[in-house]
């Protein structure tokens, strides 16, 4: 076994860390007879050799003897071995996108026909040698592009390899076989027969369920048997959710098999959708009582076997709460296949909708909490109607299932105002567990718990008494400046503690900052001009740590008390001196919310000449607050109407705006940047409710925004905690803009 395996220079080849030269020895560790080595190999490979999916030298030349090792009867776990290939050879499609690119920049053919132009690896070398690399700097980029080509040229070489172990007698190697085949192997109508001649023959449930989902693989497969396939899923899945029943057909397929049905609807929505039946959510539904039946499931955890409860590597960790999070659970697969069938439904956000309410309606916690993070996506990335689905996740906040209530508030805790639904639940539970009201961390300051900032940032006054208690604590959360933000007046009650812990800052302390910038920011909120004496104190006695950060929230602080600030004159009109200094524009903007004195001017005008892009942006924001007064800069802002960044070109349009009203200038230019940066489209928006009916040209971009089903922000996989507060934002100005251009409405709201 593994012959030759020493006589490649390893050491010469790298990997993520550095020599490869341990591979040779990870390599018969995958075929050790201990099950520890064998799991630390594997272990190494997707830590080193596989880092994160990327490809290497080394990972290339392990190629051959995975495949040695996957042949191997004698060899445990070859099915993670199989899944290891499948990811080398590119089942992401990530390495297709590299190939494509090499080709198409090489002169090489396109299309459908790329793969069965390249034979080897020579003709890849040969293409990236056509590209030359072009430049010098792109020879690292072509490189790693090779690589991944390579890769998938390799494993699917071999992928004959895969076939010959759909009879595998290891139930684990049949599992992952199928995923390989559908993803690798390149001639896919024989892998269709392959894979359905081995459906009704197979006993092994979630092999059966490989297999279907393999059928969907290979019919988005470029070239693949699309219609073929998506037929043979059609006829799987059936069409009536009142008939759970065998349906006459062609194929031999167990169609009665109601997880069979529901994998077959799940990739039937992956690959054809225009092919599912019109009742897809009542047939979902009914396949999935089908499968789980009525019976919830157990709540006690499942034992883990002593060797394994202290997981050695991160593969075994990953395994381990893999299998927590199925304990007790019913057919757990079946969580896989709704979220699959959830998933590819896409902008179809009715049903969607319907099919995660279905679930959070169960008896069953298992189902239950599926739907709790199925819905979290959801109304991340999409927008829809959502009152009876919020509703029902408050509802999941009083459950004794500690996943269920834990998932429930992590997910409202994102939803911002449209959490509404779910506000008296919240506030149950934040009065019945004054323990979850602060969360402390191992490092770092402590925060407020999720469901107190999930009920702040409804506005809702039954907050108070946990900010409160967080007030007295001696380390104050790192984030109660932001709940008392959402609250506004609201959270007037707590001024008093705000201004006695800001009156107990240390301010020849390290941690001044930290004590105090939760408490400014708190006061600047509520408008709490009571607390300036101490904010003043804060001002002229900040410690050098850092002195600008804390020296900038008291200075805010100040603006927002406005006239009852007057005190503070001097201490500012000081800081002003410097107008180089970021604390120079912060205080200039001081200056003038609390005096209105309009010789701030000539300060904001040189900070919109600074090397920083974030000062420029700061000083075009602080103009625009000046409106008319501060028409002198309008040359310098329409200069910055040209600049590269989109950003700066949206705020000085804004700012122009509001100094000049020109809006001829500044609209082509918002316009614009609607198009090029969808982030900037919430601030163009408000904008464009300035502009009111010299905005009209505007009107269809706003429609169409308000029409997408799509949040502006939805990025697929990559998304953030206030994407869902940023898109309703836009929504909210979109409309409001729409009524200013068509003459009703007001120009502004809390937004501005």
């Amino acid at each position: 076994m593994l012959a030759g395996l020493y006589e490649i220079d390893w050491a010469a080849m790298g990997h993520a860390y550095g020599s490869a030269e341990e591979v040779p020895e990870l390599l018969r560790g995958l075929a050790s007879a201990d099950a520890g080595e064998r799991e630390a190999a594997l272990d190494a490979m997707y830590g080193a050799v596989h880092h994160q999916g990327d490809v290497y030298d080394s990972t290339l030349a392990c190629i051959p003897f995975l495949f040695e090792l996957v042949a191997d009867p004698s060899v445990r776990d070859r099915g993670r071995i199989v899944v290891l290939l499948t990811s080398i050879g590119g089942g992401d499609e990530v390495a297709e996108e590299y190939l494509d690119e090499i080709v198409i920049e090489g002169g090489g053919p396109a299309g459908e026909d790329v793969w069965g132009a390249l034979e080897d690896e020579e003709d890849i070398l040969g293409l990236l040698d056509a590209e030359g690399a072009a430049a010098a700097e792109r020879a690292e980029s072509a490189a790693w592009r090779a690589n991944y080509a390579m890769a998938v040229t390799a494993v699917r070489a071999q992928a004959e390899v895969f076939a010959d172990l759909v009879a595998d007698p290891d139930p684990e190697v049949r599992r992952a076989v199928p995923v390989a085949l559908g993803a690798l192997h390149g001639e896919t109508a024989r892998i269709l027969d392959v894979l359905r001649d081995r459906l009704p023959v197979e006993r092994d449930t979630e092999t059966r369920l490989a297999l279907v989902e393999a059928v969907g693989t290979l019919a988005l497969r470029r070239g693949g048997p699309a219609d073929e396939a998506a037929g043979w899923l059609a006829r799987l899945a059936g069409s009536r959710a009142e008939d759970l029943a065998d349906r006459a057909s062609a194929d031999p397929a167990p169609a009665a098999d109601p997880g069979l049905r529901l994998a077959a609807l799940a990739q039937l929505a992956r690959c054809a959708p225009e092919r599912l039946p019109a009742d897809v959510v009542p047939t979902a539904v009914a396949l999935l009582r089908a499968v789980r039946g009525e019976q919830p499931s157990s709540r006690s955890p499942q034992e883990v076997p002593a060797e394994r409860q202290v997981p050695a590597t991160f593969v075994g960790r990953l395994r381990e709460l893999r299998e927590q999070a199925e304990a007790g659970r019913s057919a757990p697969w079946a969580a896989d296949l709704l979220r699959t069938l959830h998933t590819a439904l896409d902008d179809r956000v009715e049903d969607r909708t319907e099919l995660v309410i279905d679930q959070l309606r169960s008896p069953d916690w298992g189902r239950r909490i599926d739907a709790v993070w199925m819905s979290g996506g959801l109304v991340r990335g999409w927008r829809g109607r959502y009152e009876e689905l919020v509703g029902l996740l408050g509802q999941q906040l009083a459950d004794p299932e500690d996943r269920l209530r834990e998932g429930a508030a992590s997910v409202l805790e994102n939803l911002y105002e449209l959490a509404a639904p779910a506000a008296d639940a919240l506030a149950a539970a934040v009065a019945a567990d004054p323990g979850s009201w602060v969360q402390e961390w191992s490092q770092g300051r402590p925060s407020l718990g999720g469901m107190v900032k999930t009920l702040a940032r409804l506005g809702d006054p039954r907050a108070l008494p946990a900010l409160a208690s967080a007030l007295d604590r001696p380390d104050i959360p790192q984030d109660l400046g932001y709940a008392i933000e959402h609250l506004g007046a609201a959270a007037a009650p707590l001024a008093p503690l705000l201004r006695r812990r800001l009156a107990e800052v240390t301010l020849n302390d390290e941690e001044a900052y930290d004590q105090a910038e939760p408490l400014l920011r708190g006061v600047a909120a509520i408008g709490a001009a009571e607390s300036f004496p101490e904010v003043l104190r804060i001002l002229r006695g900040a410690p050098a740590a850092r002195r600008d950060w804390l020296l900038c929230s008291a200075i805010r602080a100040l603006a927002r008390f406005g006239p009852a600030a007057r005190e503070a004159l001097p201490d500012l009109r000081a800081l002003v001196a410097d107008p180089g200094s970021c604390i120079a524009l912060e205080a200039a903007t001081a200056l003038w919310a609390i005096e209105r004195n309009p010789a701030v001017l000539p300060v904001l005008l040189a900070h919109l000449d600074s090397d920083s892009p974030h000062t420029r942006r700061s000083a075009a924001e602080a103009l625009g607050e000046l409106g008319p007064v501060a028409a002198g800069a309008a040359p310098r802002l329409r200069e910055l109407l040209k600049d590269p960044a989109v950003w700066m070109r949206v705020d000085a349009a804004v700012a122009l705006w509001r100094v000049s009203g020109d809006a001829a200038a500044v609209l082509p230019v918002l316009r614009s940047a609607w198009s090029e940066n969808v982030h900037t489209r919430a601030v163009i928006a408000g904008c464009l409710a300035e502009l009111g009916p010299a905005a009209a040209a505007a009107a269809p971009l706003l429609r169409d925004e308000l029409a997408a089903v799509r949040r502006h922000n939805n990025e697929g996989d990559h998304y953030g905690t206030l994407d869902v507060c940023a898109d309703e934002r836009l929504l909210r100005a979109c409309r409001r803009a729409l009524s200013r251009i068509s003459g009703t409405g007001p120009a502004t709201d809390g937004d501005r």
